[in-house]
């Protein structure tokens, strides 16, 4: 089973956070200062671009790498990776814990992407848990490849 949960993530709803490993996202890169591991998901990020608006000196596109993490206090990278509706950027910060959305919310954008926040269980076809997240952005159009996951064909489709 594919799995990500981010460090401090807690395992039940209700249940205080605590420090434990986190599963690397399959497929992500990443990128480590000594005080925040940055993770990127290229195959999820549909350019919402609130890293590089949040964050230029950290998250440039011209530089590489293009993830320079050490380049910011790391709980102001924390928080602009907490920005990223796709949920393409994730975050490991020793004793702190990315913490899902309560409530949970969903969004429509203008194009139909569908932005989730909270404490996500995605499963299978036959139900079984395969990946827990804490924020994405979900296909509204039915055209992607890579549903649940958008992959932004709604803006071809629109």
């Amino acid at each position: 089973m594919a799995r990500h949960r981010p460090a401090g993530f807690p395992s039940k709803v209700g249940e205080d956070a605590v420090t434990e490993p986190s599963a690397p996202v399959p497929g992500a890169r990443e990128y480590r200062a000594p005080d925040i591991t940055v993770e990127y998901d290229s195959a999820r990020c549909v350019h919402f671009a609130e890293c590089t608006r949040g964050l230029p000196s950290v998250f440039d596109v011209s530089q590489r790498p293009w993830i320079q993490p050490g380049n910011a206090a790391a709980s102001t990278v924390a928080e602009v990776v907490e920005r990223c509706p796709s949920g393409a950027l994730h975050y490991v910060l020793p004793g702190q814990a990315e913490a899902p959305t309560v409530p949970t919310t969903i969004t429509q954008t203008a194009i139909g992407q569908i932005i989730i926040r909270g404490d996500l269980r995605l499963t299978d076809g036959s139900g079984a848990m395969s990946r827990e997240e804490t924020r994405m952005s979900a296909c509204g159009c039915g055209a992607s490849t890579r549903r649940p996951f958008c992959d932004k064909s709604c803006s071809s489709t629109a």
